[in-house]
């Protein structure tokens, strides 16, 4: 009975002892792991739940298995035609076989550093394949577009009319035939070609924003900026057109309105030079003598003083001095 009860005693202590190595761990719901024993693989469990392990030989290593972000840091690309673009995008991803990521990569952090030098030198390689145009854009709906210049002020609809035809502005953009969707996606099938090696799953790689450079961006302002002196040479063009106009009416109209004064003075004058004859006439007539004396003493008036000296009075004009 007492050999017994030591057994059990025994086998207590020994359970207790197992029991606190810690033979049982619990796995998470959104977590897998890999079990080692001795540095190999001896187990792979991706269930949640309670899980057995061999205590003091058995190492739990444990990872996520949700989605994950990587976000890269942008980089400056030459495109096909060699203009350089700064090119900014992230990635989402998860481990699908945790055996082969410990294998190969071990922790979460090597692993994203793996990811870095894979999809950074993709998104070199790929953009600098494929034209500018196919990198910024996703559609050709830019083409499709017309641009139409309001004229509020313009009361002519002739002139709203020459004003739009003016200021029109064909800009054909060229037509992608990839473009920006379809380039991640060929970044995401190229780089996953070489994270399954890792046991890695890329979900999906998306250009987040792509910025001109400095040089490519100064030389898209300066088209710009061609295009809106175009349009303003256009208006200048139409002023001018419309500063000759008015100048060429207000002319017409101040010729019309001085022809129209000076054959009214030349009424006015012709009768007031005819009413003057009538009364020099009828003065005459009533007194000849102080009439003639009269128009002798105005004629004096005005070229006496202009003369500097009077040489003899015997001329007939100074008869009345």
């Amino acid at each position: 009975m007492k050999k017994l009860i030591t057994v059990l005693v025994v086998i207590a202590v020994l359970l207790v002892v197992f029991l606190l190595l810690g033979p049982f761990y619990i796995l998470y719901e959104g977590e897998q792991a890999v079990v080692t024993r001795f540095g190999a693989i001896v187990n792979v469990e991706k269930e949640a739940g309670l899980k057995f392990k061999m205590p003091l030989v058995d190492n739990v290593v444990r990872y996520s298995s949700r989605l994950q972000s990587w976000d890269g840091e942008a980089q400056r690309i030459p495109t096909k035609e060699n203009q350089f673009i700064w090119v900014d995008a992230t990635a989402r991803w998860y481990i699908d076989d945790p055996a082969l990521f410990y294998e190969t990569v071990g922790t979460i952090e090597s692993g994203l550093g793996r990811l870095n030098d894979i999809i950074d030198s993709t998104i070199r390689t790929v953009i600098s394949e494929h034209s500018l145009h196919e990198a910024v854009r996703s559609t050709n709906q830019i083409n499709e577009i017309n641009v139409v210049e309001d004229f509020q002020d313009i009361d002519s609809i002739e002139d709203a009319e020459t004003l739009r035809t003016l200021t029109a502005t064909t800009t054909t953009q060229e037509s992608i035939e990839i473009g920006r969707e379809g380039i991640s996606n060929m970044i995401l099938e190229a780089a996953s070609e070489y994270t399954d090696t890792y046991g890695i799953v890329l979900e999906d790689v998306i250009i987040r924003q792509i910025r001109y450079s400095d040089d490519l961006t100064q030389s898209v302002y300066e088209r710009m900026i061609k295009e809106r002196n175009q349009i303003a040479e256009a208006y200048r063009s139409y002023g001018r057109g419309q500063l000759a106009e008015w100048q060429g009416k207000t002319e017409k109209d101040m010729n019309t309105i001085l022809s129209e004064a000076n054959a009214q003075a030349s009424e006015i004058r012709g009768q007031a030079d005819a009413e003057a004859s009538r009364i020099y006439r009828e003065s005459y007539s009533s007194d000849p003598e102080f009439f003639e004396f009269y128009r002798t003493m105005e004629s004096y008036r005005e070229t006496l003083p202009a003369m500097d000296k009077v040489l003899s009075t015997d001329v007939g004009y100074f008869s009345q001095l």
